[in-house]
Order: structure tokens, then sequence, then C-alpha cells
């Protein structure tokens, strides 16, 4: 384990009442979460160094971005959060999590639309402010959006992409 992982939650899951295999799984998809979290990161400062930076169109910048996120998050899900998976081959894998990623966006898109659009009226009778009601409008039906994607990635790549050969 990475020296900068050592004494967060990973440990304190010793002490819930889990099977060895639940305990495995839990702890797999924490890593898998903070994984993600970076790659977020990543996309979202590629995203704005483009776009600001360079005065890339926005969606090429995102593109660019969600591109990069998917490797960064691909090489660490193998070699971190399923590290038991690397004796299959490096470039079947890559082209899996690629796909489930896309499938992932797509869902990430359909969430966001119904969410932020079945929740518009909601927000603006909440709040005076137009944009600030937008605003938060957006950002809830994204975080939504990023929830539900979280548990469709990680079940699709850890039964199809990461699956340990029995």
């Amino acid at each position: 384990m990475p020296d900068f992982i050592r004494g967060l939650p990973l440990n304190a899951l010793h002490s819930l009442p889990l099977s060895d295999s639940n305990r495995r799984e839990v702890k797999r998809f924490i890593k898998f979460a903070m994984v993600g979290t970076a790659g977020m990161v990543t996309h979202m400062t590629l995203f704005n160094i483009l776009m600001l930076g360079l005065r890339l169109d926005p969606r090429l910048a995102n593109a660019i971005g969600f591109v990069a996120a998917v490797m960064q998050n691909f090489t660490l899900n193998r070699r971190w959060t399923f590290p038991e998976s690397r004796s299959r081959e490096a470039g079947l894998q890559l082209g899996q999590f690629a796909l489930v990623s896309v499938i992932g966006l797509l869902i990430n898109s359909a969430v966001f639309w119904a969410v932020s659009h079945g929740l518009d009226t909601f927000w603006a009778t909440l709040i005076a402010e137009p944009t600030l009601a937008h605003a938060i409008n957006n950002n809830f039906a994204l975080a939504t959006a990023i929830g539900v994607v979280l548990f469709w990635n990680f079940t699709a790549n850890r039964l199809w992409t990461f699956r340990t050969r029995v």
C-alpha cells in the first residue's frame, strides 16, 4: 500500500462486521472511488488549462481531458485497485475499460439531463437569484450523475475488465 494511503479510512474497515471477502471488496471500492476522484481532478484541470489557457473549444478540451482521465484511471486501477488482474493482457483490459468509461459517460449525460431538467423549477422556486439557482441545479445534477456512474463503472470493471480468472 502506498505511504500516502496509510492511516486513511481503509484501515478502519477491520472494525466493521464484514466477512474477509466483503471487506476486500469494500476496500477495493474505496480505492476505485479515490482513483476516480484523481481522474476527475485531472479531467477538470486539463479542461480548464486547454479551454482558458490555450483557448481550445470547450468540447475539444473536454474530450482531451476525458481521454487523459480514462488513461490515468486505467493505469492506477490496474496497478493499485485490481493488481491481481495484471496477469491478463493490458491492451484488452484498456479497451474494455475505455468501453465501460464511454458507456459511463452516456449514463452520466442521461442522468445529468434528467435530473437537471426535472429539478430546474424546484431550484428556481427555492432560490430567487436565477444564476445561483441554475448553478446549484446543474451541480446537484452532476453530483447525482457522478454517483450513479461510480457504481456502474465499479461493477462493470470489477466483473468484466479486471475480473480474476478462476
